[in-house]
């Protein structure tokens, strides 16, 4: 067992509710664009589907590129706004705009025009929304240097992550998108969709912008930029690259999360096609699912630090993440073997306790692999004395976007791939065998990269004993560091012998 933090590892309620935030406003923005963009301009516009994914996919690629040099700007800024709070005030207003804008294309455009419009506007949005995303990470990996108590920051980042992603879809679904005799699908409605941008604008931004002030009272406790250490330059950056990818545990979780990612942009892509045509659920209906990812992430937030405490947080990571890979095709798979059909009683309470587990696995899966990093954060401070959270988690959110991206584009073309009609309104305009194939890719194919993934996890090493060793030379490595300096400012060099007296 992990003992208890000490009184300057403990951190106040605000300060996680506000680094909370951060993850809410960045999930209402990201969760809008990875659920709703392809439908919204496949469905509604007309665009087709891997047209769509395609120029979605190439802002994913453009931005992942742009993750590790804010990271390494980030971890080299000296200011008196200490290391990651410039740049997460910097972001909100042009990340609230362009969330906009995504939703917002212009009156009269073609197809051709259309897709500039979105390649454009998600590049704007995600590349303003790095200044934020990545500083706001590294910012919960160095608010605590306590193992469990870094867990529970992460905790909150991911329940808030759930806050803003659900009340995305309740507000879409509830009040933007209801269902209409005209419209029994509310999101193929083309009449809301300028009000839920301007909405989803506001929002974000304000959102960032009150996590990013609420935080800032944390700036002077922050691990700062080591004296000496140069602004940002093009050989200091690869050198940072190349230290973070020295650590062998980092490059595990690296290599896991690329096919963690992988699953998650193909399902995310195929999530509202599988719901609306295969299980013919009604907005209303797909509202409830909310439910099911209160209790799975509330299920996460309460017990994913626990869990660290007591089975340690690599077991805790291969087991999320195989829950994650092989529970939710399981009601698809039922579905396709005739088990299970539309209509059926019972279907969306079943559907709703799946979803629990789905959205709790991923959860536990995110909190445990983000404390890590900060563990890994820890052995390369030891090991090249320097504190490089925004290189470590930039270059994974780098990995997972450039993954993502994959998936997402993979989930256009399957739409395309396997006939998936345009304009269809209800599960009778798709025909039975499109349908299938539907199904098979959401289940089966997009299980693949999860199980692949826990095999990579299992292969990381850090655990509470390695862990504990790394703090312990670490304090004795700074209390040698502050004595040299004192003895320095007093004349003295600690250790010599004292002058001979005269």
């Amino acid at each position: 067992m992990v003992g208890k933090p000490a009184a300057g590892e403990r951190l106040p309620m605000k300060t996680k509710l506000a680094f909370g935030l951060g993850g809410a406003a960045e999930m209402v923005a990201l969760y809008s664009v990875s659920s709703f963009a392809i439908l919204f301009y496949n469905q509604v516009l007309g665009v087709p589907a891997h047209l769509a994914g395609l120029a979605i996919s190439a802002s994913l690629v453009l931005d992942a590129v742009s993750d590790p040099i804010v990271g390494s700007i980030s971890d080299r800024t000296r200011s008196r706004w200490g290391r990651r709070h410039p740049y997460l005030f910097a972001a909100c207003i042009p990340v609230g705009l362009s969330v906009w804008a995504i939703f917002a294309p212009p009156a009269g455009l073609g197809q051709t025009g259309l897709l500039i419009w979105l390649a454009a506007a998600v590049i704007l949005m995600r590349q303003a929304m790095t200044f934020f995303y990545v500083p706001h990470l590294a910012l919960g990996g160095e608010l605590s240097p306590h193992y469990t108590e870094r867990s529970k920051v992460m905790a909150y980042y991911s329940f808030f992550n759930w806050a803003g992603g659900s009340l995305t879809v309740i507000v879409a679904l509830r009040v933007f998108f209801p269902t209409t005799p005209e419209f029994p699908r509310g999101l193929l409605n083309p009449e809301p969709w300028g009000a839920y941008a301007l909405t989803i604008g506001l929002v974000t931004g304000g959102v960032l912008l009150i996590s990013a002030w609420f935080t800032k009272d944390r700036i002077p406790h922050l691990p700062k930029a080591q004296p000496g250490q140069p602004a940002f330059s093009v050989g200091g950056f690869l050198s940072d690259i190349r230290k973070a990818l020295a650590n062998i545990n980092y490059v595990w979780l690296l290599v896991a999360y690329f096919f963690v990612a992988l699953m998650i942009g193909l399902r995310e892509g195929l999530r509202l096609y599988v719901a609306t045509y295969y299980w013919d659920l009604s907005s209303e209906e797909l509202s409830w699912f909310v439910l099911g990812s209160f209790v799975g992430y509330l299920t996460a937030f309460l017990f994913a630090p626990l869990l660290h405490g007591r089975i340690d947080k690599k077991r805790t990571i291969i087991i999320a993440a195989l829950i994650y890979a092989l529970v939710p095709p399981i009601p698809i798979i039922l579905g396709m073997m005739g088990v299970l059909h539309p209509g059926q009683a019972g279907l969306v309470p079943l559907l709703i306790a799946f979803a629990a587990v789905q959205y709790g696995a991923i959860s536990v899966l995110q909190i445990s692999v983000m404390s890590a990093l900060a563990d890994v954060a820890d052995e390369n401070e030891l090991r090249f004395g320097l504190r490089q959270e925004g290189i470590l988690y930039s270059t994974r959110t780098m990995a997972g976007k450039i993954d993502m991206a994959v998936g997402t584009a993979v989930a256009g073309w399957v739409i395309t791939l396997i006939n998936f009609p345009i304009g269809a309104k209800t599960i009778a305009d798709v025909p039975s065998d499109v349908l299938f194939n539907l199904a098979l890719w959401d289940s089966v194919m997009a299980a693949v990269p999860g199980v692949i993934a826990a095999f990579f996890y299992s292969l990381y090493r850090i655990d509470r004993r390695t862990y504990e060793a790394t703090k312990a030379a670490l304090e004795e490595r700074r209390a040698r560091q502050r004595a040299e300096a004192e003895g320095q400012g007093s004349g003295v060099i600690p250790g010599a012998a004292p002058a001979p007296a005269e």
